[in-house]
C-alpha cells in the first residue's frame, strides 16, 4: 500500500459530458483513476482511457453495490479511496487541502468529510440548507465502503474516526436538461420509496448502516430528519419540506434557478415520493 495516495472510483454510463471534466480536475490530487462503467454506449470509456483512467465494466444494480465492486475489486494501490460522481468535480483548493489533511493526520483516522456544492441551471445554491454541506468521500482502503442502500446511500467507516476538510469544494453540476432531470428524479423517487419502507418497518437491517442521530454527523442528522419526515402526513410532507428550505432557509435567495430547484426537489420530487 502507498501511504497517504488516492484512488478515486468514478461510477459512469454514457458521461461523455461530464467525464473528462471530472478525470482532469482529479490531475495533481489522486494517484489512481478507476472508472467503473454499465455499458455506456457513448464516448464515455475512451475519453476515460484517453485521459488515463483504468475502466472497467459491471453489470448496474444500484449505486452501493457498483461503487462496493470498484471498492474490493479493482486492483487499487493507494491507500485511499475518494468517492466522486462522474457530473462532480474538485473546485478551488479542496485536492491540496485534503493531500495535507492525510499527510498529517494520525493513524485512527481514517475517513474525510469535505464540502460539496450544488450547481443547478449554471448557478450555485448557496442557500435553502444546501451549502455549505459536508459528505464523507474520502476513506482509507479497508477502513470503509459505501452503505447498502437503494437510494440516499453514503460512504461509512467500519472504524476510528473522520474528520473535515473546509477548503474548496467537491461540486456537483449536471449538464443535462430539465427533461433528463425530471426522468432521472422518477426513478430515484421509486428507489427512495423502497429505502423508506425499509426504514419505516424494519424489513431490513443493512438499511440503517448510518445510524440517525439528531446529534450525530450531518449525514446522521439528515437519517434522523427523514425518519421523522416519513412520519408526516402523505400530503402533507412536501409543503413542509418546501416551506423549510425555501422560506425559513433563504432558498429564495438563489433567484430564479433556485425557485426552479426548490419547486423541483423540493417539491415536486418529495410529493412523488
Amino acid at each position: 500500500m502507498n501511504t497517504n495516495t488516492i484512488a478515486a472510483i468514478i461510477l459512469t454510463k454514457n458521461e461523455e459530458k461530464h467525464i473528462a471534466r471530472c478525470i482532469r480536475s482529479l490531475e495533481g490530487v489522486c494517484d489512481e483513476i478507476f472508472v467503473i462503467d454499465s455499458f455506456s454506449t457513448d464516448r464515455t470509456c475512451e475519453i476515460a482511457e484517453a485521459l488515463g483512467a483504468k475502466v472497467y465494466r459491471n453489470p448496474w444494480k444500484n449505486y452501493a453495490t457498483q461503487f462496493n465492486y470498484g471498492v474490493y475489486q479493482c486492483p487499487i494501490q493507494s491507500e485511499w479511496i475518494w468517492r466522486i460522481d462522474a457530473d462532480e468535480y474538485l473546485d478551488g483548493n479542496i485536492g491540496v487541502a485534503v493531500k495535507k489533511a492525510l499527510a498529517e493526520c494520525s493513524q485512527e483516522v481514517n475517513g474525510i468529510y469535505v464540502r460539496k456544492r450544488i450547481d443547478f441551471m449554471g448557478r450555485p445554491l448557496l442557500h435553502g440548507g444546501w451549502y455549505p454541506s459536508y459528505h464523507l468521500k474520502v476513506f482509507r482502503r479497508g477502513h470503509g465502503d459505501c452503505e447498502n442502500r437503494w437510494m440516499d446511500e453514503h460512504i461509512r467507516i467500519f472504524d476510528g474516526i473522520a474528520i473535515t476538510v473546509a477548503e474548496g469544494n467537491q461540486v456537483d453540476d449536471n449538464l443535462n436538461d430539465l427533461t433528463w432531470w425530471t426522468e432521472k428524479h422518477n426513478g430515484y423517487a421509486t428507489r427512495e420509496v423502497a429505502d423508506m419502507l425499509l426504514m419505516e418497518y424494519g424489513m431490513d437491517a443493512k438499511a440503517e448502516e448510518v445510524v440517525p442521530k439528531f446529534f450525530g454527523t450531518e449525514e446522521q442528522r439528515k437519517r434522523w430528519l427523514k425518519l421523522k419526515y416519513i412520519k408526516a402526513p402523505l400530503f402533507v410532507r412536501p409543503f413542509i419540506n418546501f416551506f423549510i428550505r425555501y422560506i425559513l432557509k433563504g432558498g429564495f435567495r438563489d433567484g430564479k434557478e433556485g425557485f426552479i430547484w426548490h419547486i423541483l426537489q423540493g417539491f415536486w420530487y418529495r410529493m412523488l415520493v
